[in-house]
């Protein structure tokens, strides 16, 4: 891959969407209606992420953190899941979009549990494009599981060297395309523990929008930002021009 890629389109794209709490807050309605309009926000992007190039679509739903919100508030959001799964597979299939949800399934509930499997089974030969949601995700927690996973191999078949891919190979992201940009709406500038393997390389893109006001609109700014950028992936670069040869320097 190049050292420089400035003018180019990202393939693979994750947000993490944030600001319903916030959102519901200026409004002095409940933060349930605030996440009831994040799915609706959810829906313009899916629609209209394949009309900017984009590939495969990585959201940030829950985190394995979340679970310490208020039950209520986190009644609302399995609720939400439920809802998604079960009005909007159908339009998903069709569409050719495959479904993967990134994630632990130990501690959700049977039901949701059945729903994922369904969606994944039911969409897993589409091709035209990929939607992961992380449901129940934390990087770290996706971490140690990539690495117990491999102590578990290691006990069973004996030591062997491991490599990146190797690694890699055990992430829940496993099989998806590197991801090219990271959103995240609201306004933060923090990744909340996200994709922190597959993060190495993005270009990270901050925006004050909240969540459920998200749309084609803000969705179409990331990218234009994304492709005035030159992305660098630890190459050399020289600069241009006439230079002396100290002025050849490594980038990270």
């Amino acid at each position: 891959m190049s050292a420089s890629t400035a003018n180019a389109k990202p393939l693979h794209v994750a947000i993490i969407m944030d600001g319903n709490g916030r959102w519901a807050e200026r409004r002095g309605v409940p933060r349930a209606l605030g996440h009831r309009e994040g799915v609706q926000a959810l829906r313009r992007t899916i629609k209209s992420a394949p009309d900017f190039g984009i590939k495969c679509l990585t959201v940030f739903g829950f985190s394995t953190e979340n679970w310490s919100r208020p039950a209520d508030e986190v009644a609302d959001l399995m609720g939400l899941i439920r809802t998604f799964i079960g009005s909007d597979l159908k339009k998903l299939h069709n569409a050719g979009v495959r479904v993967r949800v990134l994630g632990r399934r130990k501690g959700v509930p049977s039901d949701i549990v059945k729903l994922i499997e369904q969606a994944e089974a039911t969409t897993a030969g589409n091709d035209k494009f990929l939607l992961q949601v992380a449901f129940n995700y934390g990087g770290r927690a996706d971490l140690v599981d990539a690495a117990q996973a491999l102590v578990d191999h290691a006990a069973q078949k004996g030591a062997f060297t491991i490599d990146e891919e190797m690694f890699g190979g055990q992430l829940s992201t496993s099989g998806s395309d590197p991801v090219d940009l990271i959103i995240r709406t609201s306004g933060e500038q923090r990744l909340s523990n996200f994709l922190l393997w597959e993060c190495a390389y993005a270009e990270l893109v901050f925006q004050p929008v909240l969540w459920p006001d998200y749309g084609p609109e803000a969705l179409k700014a990331a990218i234009e930002e994304f492709s005035r950028r030159e992305r660098r992936f630890g190459g050399r670069e020289v600069l241009e021009g006439p230079v002396s040869p100290s002025a050849e320097r490594a980038v990270i």
